[in-house]
């Protein structure tokens, strides 16, 4: 009989580590695509770029400080010197003709390619540079993809609401599962706690076996989902390295540290309040 009881607590001890594992696991990968879509809200607008247009007239050195006056901006990036030949050059690929061939002279200005921070691509922002861009005497026209962006930021507004409320439901729903496991393990134990206060056994005594059991299924849960967590990003990285740019470690890093966290703070509280409900009931109610 103690063998037979111990492995029944054993496959309990599984089955309720194994549930707990695929709800975090869920949970874990809802938490992950909220980083990842902000990773990747912030390298689509650092990867828009305006576009300043400079005068023909100006020098090579004038270029180079103006150039260096912009990289010290705090709403710059990055800049990028286009110079009319390469300008050219990339056109006549594109195109599959030169321009200047029948033109006889070559058509494009030097451009400076200009990435914004993404806490600078929002439309008031925008704004303010382009004016600030337009005072400069040596550039004469400023261009950027004003509907791209407009409806860049629209959409990952939208995307991130989605993702986040998705996410609020899925704690809910995840809550409720685990809770359901642990009173379910907790529900076998009645007569045995029952009997335990019958032999003036304190609550508390009573209470530590099964919190410190639930604490260690969310401790294992959680470190076997954030495992299988980045064992995929790993994958896909390795299958995709330009993905490491969304795909950080940070968020990697967080993701694990969310799920395990919230692994423990749920089974200990779940137990604590399924073992309190039982610990207050009659042995009429217990049947």
């Amino acid at each position: 009989m103690k063998k037979r009881n111990k492995s029944i607590l054993d496959m309990q001890f599984i089955t309720a580590g194994i549930s707990t594992t695929m709800v975090l696991f869920l949970l874990g990968l809802v938490v992950f695509f909220v980083l990842t879509a902000n990773n990747l809200s912030v390298y689509i607008k650092e990867n828009i770029s305006f576009c300043a247009i400079l005068d023909n007239q100006i020098k090579e050195t004038s270029i180079i400080k103006l150039q260096g006056n912009l990289n010290k901006k705090k709403y710059v990036k990055s800049t990028t010197y286009i110079s009319k030949a390469q300008a050219l050059k990339e056109q006549t690929e594109a195109m599959g003709t030169d321009p200047s061939e029948f033109l006889g002279h070559n058509p494009f200005n030097a451009t400076i390619e200009i990435r914004l921070n993404a806490e600078y691509t929002h439309p008031d922002s925008i704004k303010w540079i382009e004016k600030e861009l337009r005072n400069d005497k040596n550039i004469i026209e400023v261009s950027y993809p004003q509907n791209l962006m407009g409806a860049v930021n629209n959409n990952l507004k939208k995307i991130s609401a989605f993702l986040l409320g998705f996410a609020g439901l899925l704690s809910l729903i995840s809550f409720s599962l685990i809770n359901n496991t642990i009173r379910l393990t907790i529900y076998s134990k009645r007569f045995l706690i029952h009997t335990m206060k019958l032999v003036g056994a304190s609550w508390e005594f009573i209470r530590k076996p099964f919190i410190i059991r639930n604490l260690w299924i969310g401790i294992i849960s959680g470190v076997a989902a954030g495992s299988l967590l980045t064992s995929g990003a790993y994958i896909i990285v390795s299958y995709e390295p330009d993905l490491i740019a969304v795909v950080s470690l940070k968020s990697i890093v967080i993701v694990v540290v969310s799920v395990i966290s919230f692994g423990v703070m749920i089974t200990t509280l779940c137990a604590y309040f399924s073992i309190n409900k039982y610990l207050r009931m009659k042995i009429s109610e217990l049947y």
